[in-house]
């Protein structure tokens, strides 16, 4: 027997969280100085998380350390159930890492309990359409090597493709990692961005106006989507509701989906993507091929 654990940065509504039996891990942010975490995405406003960035508010991340892991993987353990843990990106943040260490800790303490940690190399739904995919291969019997196996295999193939209003707040929390997208909002240039085979944050295109943006993200879905018909596409928005829609019935036009998650970006993550993100999670034939 086995737990699956995620942390918040997938970015996960409670009532999926619920129908998986997911462990998830906190993450905190601060909001002008004040220590907070955000639990239930679906109660979290993200308008007025949103329209205070905007207005000058200033939204920031540490580093998860190792003892917060600890905290929620020990209690698992010591009911007698081996540990899943599913992860947000090494390569945008450290707290990989302090999962690895935490999980070296507990293996010592706990020898006859597995403890597997997998870097989904994503964030936001990036990361949480693996966890899902995780908790569907639980149900149908899978063990943890197996699905453990399975993300590793697949995760080259989720496409992230997003756009900002402001690389301002990537260049801020350094988690854009190519100087290319150093443009602004100059003469309404929005920027393409991706993740990289890394799991790092990079930018690919540049194109003028939103609509373009947002067009430019659907065609990149209709070139590389794989199998669309069976699979799950997560759309995150940083309060801008109406441009996930848009891009929604851009992506059902051509190669519709058999669901479309839509969430709005937790504060977190959205710390560093700022107002007006809009991502697009997909699997394709390559994340490499964008």
């Amino acid at each position: 027997m086995f737990k699956l654990m995620t942390d918040t940065s997938a970015n996960l509504e409670p009532n999926v969280i619920s129908a998986y039996d997911i462990g998830v891990i906190p993450f905190n942010y601060y909001l002008n100085g004040d220590e907070r975490t955000c639990m239930d995405i679906a109660a979290f406003d993200g308008k007025a998380y949103y329209d205070a960035i905007r207005s000058g508010a200033r939204a920031s991340t540490s580093q998860v350390p190792p003892q917060r892991y600890i905290e929620y993987m020990e209690p698992v353990l010591k009911q007698g159930l081996d540990i899943l843990f599913i992860g947000m990106s090494s390569g945008i943040s450290g707290s990989y890492s302090s999962a690895e260490t935490a999980a070296n800790e507990l293996r010592e303490q706990y020898p006859e309990r597995k403890i597997i940690t997998v870097d989904t190399l994503g964030a936001s739904l990036g990361e949480g359409l693996f966890v899902i995919r995780a908790g569907e291969m639980m149900r149908e019997g899978a063990d943890m090597e197996e699905i453990a196996r399975e993300i590793i295999n697949t995760r080259h193939k989720m496409c992230q493709v997003f756009t900002v209003d402001d690389i301002m707040h990537l260049r801020r929390t350094g988690r854009l990692s190519n100087i290319a997208a150093m443009i602004g909002s100059v003469l309404n240039i929005k920027p393409l961005l991706k993740g990289d085979g890394e799991g790092k944050i990079v930018c690919f295109q540049k194109v003028r106006g939103r609509k373009n943006a947002l067009k430019a993200i659907a065609a990149k879905y209709d070139e590389l989507v794989e199998n669309a018909a069976n699979q799950i596409v997560g759309i995150a928005q940083a309060d801008c509701p109406e441009d996930a829609a848009a891009l929604a019935e851009m992506i059902r036009v051509k190669n519709p989906p058999k669901q479309i998650m839509t969430v709005c970006y937790e504060p977190v993550t959205g710390a560093h993507v700022g107002p007006g993100a809009l991502a697009l999670f997909f699997m394709g034939n390559s994340r490499e091929a964008i």
